[in-house]
């Protein structure tokens, strides 16, 4: 993904919490991203999970770099925007996920550089191959710092190949709920800061079921991210929140982790 989401580690994001710093040491040569191939680019999927049952609706995959000097994708990010190579790395992931994800809708993470190159509109890329729906995900920072190119190439990338939108992080920082509306997104994704202790925070619960009800009105679906708790979990599902996704249900994984669903089975 895209904007905040590659530059700061977010724990259900594409980013591992145990993430290592891709700083190289006094006189060792920076690795280059240049070389790295599809093979050292493999995926991991977390499930994005209906609130009213239990059921996957769709797995998110997120990059596992292999090459230790960029095991976190926040440093394979920051040194391919360094070498002008977003696009051809973006691609790459796109390859593995494709390749890996099981038969279900797929969400995948753009970075906001791969929309002033051409690799996205390439008529071969995986997204126009896959059996069920696409969902490209970028950052609520990226659609307004980007805004232009979000509308001329995610609208044109949609409307070619059938993918869906999907804009993260809303209510991060101060919103532009204008702009978010008129890229009419197909699925939003709550900021991980609602989610985490909304059980606990009235205030909290007061915004979300505003973005929800907004969200609901504009024809677009919910996802909250970062449930960590059974009470936040209990406490989205009563708010309607369609889906979730975080460690609490299932943490990333290939093959992708079995549901952790604690109101009966799915």
């Amino acid at each position: 993904m895209g904007g905040r989401r590659h530059l700061e580690p977010v724990r259900d994001g594409p980013y591992n919490p145990d993430e290592r710093s891709s700083t190289p040491a006094f006189g060792q040569r920076r690795a280059s991203v240049r070389t790295l191939t599809v093979d050292e680019l493999p995926t991991v999927f977390q499930p994005i999970v209906d609130l009213r049952n239990g059921h996957v609706f769709a797995h998110e995959a997120l990059v596992r770099c292999t090459v230790d000097a960029f095991a976190s994708p926040l440093g394979l990010f920051q040194q391919a925007l360094f070498e002008g190579d977003c696009g051809r790395i973006g691609r790459l992931i796109r390859e593995s996920a494709f390749a890996r994800c099981p038969a279900l809708p797929i969400f995948v993470n753009l970075h906001p550089q791969e929309l002033t190159e051409r690799w996205l509109v390439r008529p071969d890329d995986p997204i126009c191959f896959h059996d069920h729906p696409v969902y490209l995900e970028v950052t609520e920072s990226a659609t307004l710092e980007y805004y232009d190119l979000c509308v001329s190439v995610l609208k044109e990338v949609c409307s070619r190949t059938g993918a869906f939108l999907v804009v993260d992080d809303l209510g991060a920082g101060y919103s532009n709920l204008t702009r978010v509306v008129d890229l009419e997104p197909k699925v939003v994704k709550l900021d991980r800061e609602l989610v985490s202790g909304i059980d606990r925070a009235p205030r909290k619960r007061i915004l979300v079921t505003y973005l929800l009800r907004m969200c609901e009105e504009l024809g677009a679906k919910v996802v909250a991210e970062g449930i960590e708790t059974i009470d936040e979990l209990s406490c989205l599902r009563d708010l309607g929140i369609h889906f979730g996704q975080g460690y609490f249900l299932a943490r990333p994984a290939y093959p992708a982790a079995t549901v952790n669903w604690p109101f009966g089975k799915p």
